[in-house]
């Protein structure tokens, strides 16, 4: 990376492929951020930079390589692959990290502590955000290796179609009501029609819903 490039990032500000964080936090938090921009487009988190855009730096380069290193090695399942840049930006080290989009989705985080479970996150706008089940779901079904999916269309799904050809969107919650089904099964079904790629998935902040492509 070229420092040309590191300022435009700072300049554009934090966004769904840019974080910023002003020192190095628990390898947990680390490997939340990484995980959310490898389930998602990727991205690039950018140590020594404060949210208002100031540089502070960074104070210890090896220690805190290697505390990404383990975040990524040992907090999320599969282990997710990174490169890191160190520029010299007004006097101040700064460390870039890249994550690419993964193909192996999903990623989850791994604490030792199992009431916690493991949570998969998501990229929305400027924040990691934990995702829903059907965007588990989806991610599942979103790598390249994936088989393709065929589905049979019955009297539910056109009356799903018919809702989306009237209405812009429906939720699940929606879907559920619309068909007199349960959630399990209207959950199913959307996702599934996700995965045929005869409707579109969308995350919206806490809300997720579907529309016809």
């Amino acid at each position: 990376m070229y420092l040309i490039e590191l300022n435009e990032l700072i300049e554009g500000g934090e966004n769904d492929s840019v974080e910023f964080k002003r020192k190095f936090s628990s390898p947990e938090k680390i490997a939340k951020e990484m995980i959310a921009f490898a389930n998602s487009k990727g991205g690039r988190l950018i140590f020594g930079v404060d949210d208002d855009k100031s540089i502070v730096g960074v104070e210890s380069e090896k220690g805190e390589l290697e505390l990404i290193s383990t975040a990524a090695k040992f907090y999320c399942e599969p282990e997710i692959e990174f490169h890191t840049d160190i520029l010299l930006l007004r006097g101040k080290d700064i460390v870039v990290v890249t994550i690419e989009e993964s193909k192996n989705k999903p990623h989850m985080l791994f604490t030792d502590d199992a009431e916690k479970g493991q949570k998969v996150y998501i990229r929305f706008k400027d924040r990691s955000m934990l995702a829903s089940k059907e965007t588990v779901k989806i991610l599942k079904n979103s790598n390249a290796d994936s088989p393709p999916l065929q589905i049979s269309v019955g009297d539910i799904e056109k009356a799903l179609f018919e809702f989306l050809n009237k209405n812009e969107r429906i939720t699940v919650k929606g879907f559920k009501k619309l068909a007199n089904i349960s959630e399990r099964r209207a959950s199913r079904t959307l996702v599934n029609l996700v995965k045929a790629k005869v409707i579109r998935h969308h995350f919206f902040g806490t809300e997720d819903y579907f529309t016809l492509f």
